[in-house]
């Protein structure tokens, strides 16, 4: 079996079901009444954690591609891009349901915008989501051929703008102990950094112009 019959058919699958331990775990804790004193705020916690994780570990794959020599690990990315995409829909329907009825304000779109509109730490945490949508409605091969493959790759390279945001959301809303945030930026740096160099170096090949463009973004990967 090769590299790349080796992951479609065995890590991939693993991966997807591992992927969803994270909502079966929450699910769990929801049946059980393990929620803790405030069950609201410890579900929004958590999906928004869930989702920035996975975002970074889509965002490692292809530095850890290059690392390991595993080319075909290309094909968990878009995968995991849209777990990143699920959680975080989670996170903002969490968000939702809270602002409008538990807090008793009503199922109303407008309270919700204005609250985007008033507190700084949810404007930009929005601003990721609305990121991450455009990346996930655009995640398919035929969306692909439509925008044309430099195009598309610009667009998908927004989730590196979406992270950071998500990054500066999460550190906005814990406000005092800083630590769990600052670790998630500071991945988010190196992998930063690491695409940069590989730029830098695909730039100064002289075969680079004739090499096709690497994709790149919250959902890429052969499926």
């Amino acid at each position: 079996m090769t590299q790349a019959q080796w992951i479609k058919r065995v890590v991939k699958p693993l991966a997807f079901v591992a992927s969803l331990g994270p909502f079966a775990w929450l699910v769990r804790d929801i049946v059980t009444g393990n929620l803790g004193a405030n069950p609201v705020e410890r579900i929004t916690h958590f999906t928004g954690l869930t989702a920035l994780t996975f975002l970074m570990i889509t965002l490692s794959i292809t530095p850890a591609r290059k690392l390991l020599g595993l080319s075909p690990l290309i094909q968990l990315r878009r995968m995991l891009g849209l777990y990143a995409f699920f959680y975080a829909v989670l996170h903002f329907t969490i968000y939702g349901l809270d602002r409008t009825l538990f807090e008793g304000t009503g199922l109303s779109l407008g309270s919700i915008i204005e609250d985007v509109s008033k507190r700084p730490y949810i404007t930009v945490g929005f601003t990721a989501f609305l990121i991450l949508c455009a990346l996930a409605a655009t995640s398919t091969n035929g969306m692909v051929k439509r925008l044309g493959g430099k195009r598309w790759q610009r667009l998908h390279q927004l989730v590196y703008v979406a992270a950071a945001l998500g990054v500066l959301h999460f550190l906005w809303l814990v406000k005092a102990d800083i630590r769990q945030p600052a670790t998630y930026g500071l991945v988010l740096v190196g992998l930063l950094g690491a695409r940069l160099v590989r730029e830098r170096r695909r730039r100064a090949t002289p075969s680079a112009a004739l090499a096709p463009p690497v994709r790149s973004g919250v959902a890429v990967g052969s499926s």
